[in-house]
């Protein structure tokens, strides 16, 4: 029996990590974690600093694994992220055997909360399906960054007996949300909300929330849409990455 801990870990902040997950972080063994490259090896230095700031034995290792690639130019997209889980998920089982001795408990580190927009939960529910081996695991639940951009812009998500309608910027794209007066869109690399700029909407932008690179826009969407745009794009040329998300607001009507 192997035992794996797929663990929210928050948006950035180590203080978000939560008083379960550093319960579940101090149960580990061996933590696997994607690496992505270069580009990023500021995620993968992030996840070993919870780790040493937040266990307190010293029994665990961390395994650095080479993500695949997804392939991003097909129109095909579900297909392709459908084919890129099942590379994550032969790799990870794979690990899982290498790595983690029978009786052992694995972790893997998720940003932010594994429920949201996050396909690691489907990657070892794959693993887990192909019963090659005999597998428990658990979901250790994390503060979301759609919570960490609603913290630091200090407002609520939600109105008096109103709807969060959550979507990606692919979706955006399409159209806006019928009848949705508060929109969070999340997955959005090309800023599509700049083609709604004409209707009435506030925008609560944030990227790398939590960390100390955090960058905050919110007001009028046609007024702040440019500054929104040419600080990502300044942010990712430094960086090589962005992650971000917004809120986008309709008025109150009274």
């Amino acid at each position: 029996m192997r035992r794996l801990l797929v663990i929210g870990i928050g948006a950035g902040d180590p203080d978000f990590v939560t008083v379960g997950a550093v319960a579940a972080l101090n149960r580990v063994d061996v933590f696997l974690v994607l690496d992505k490259g270069p580009a990023t090896a500021d995620l993968t230095r992030a996840r070993r600093d919870v780790c040493e700031r937040f266990i307190t034995h010293n029994r665990w290792r961390l395994v650095e694994l080479s993500d695949p690639e997804r392939a991003r130019a097909t129109p095909a997209y579900v297909r392709a992220v459908d084919d890129w889980r099942d590379e994550r998920a032969a790799l990870l089982e794979r690990a899982l055997v290498d790595e983690v001795p029978d009786g052992g408990t694995a972790g893997f580190l998720v940003w932010g909360d594994p429920s949201l927009y996050d396909g690691t939960i489907r990657v070892i529910e794959s693993i887990a399906a192909h019963g090659s081996m005999d597998l428990e695991w658990e979901v250790i639940p994390g503060i979301t960054s759609v919570q960490a951009l609603t913290a630091r812009h200090r407002i609520l998500l939600n109105r008096v007996a109103g709807a969060v309608h959550l979507t990606t910027g692919r979706r955006l794209a399409e159209a806006f949300p019928d009848n949705a007066d508060d929109v969070v869109v999340m997955l959005d690399s090309h800023l599509v909300c700049r083609q709604y700029a004409d209707q009435d909407l506030d925008i609560y932008w944030g990227a790398y929330l939590g960390t100390e690179d955090e960058i905050l826009v919110s007001g009028r969407l046609a007024d702040v849409i440019d500054e929104i745009a040419d600080k990502r794009a300044a942010a990712r040329e430094r960086k090589g990455w962005v992650m971000d998300t917004y809120l986008l607001r309709r008025p109150d009507r009274g």
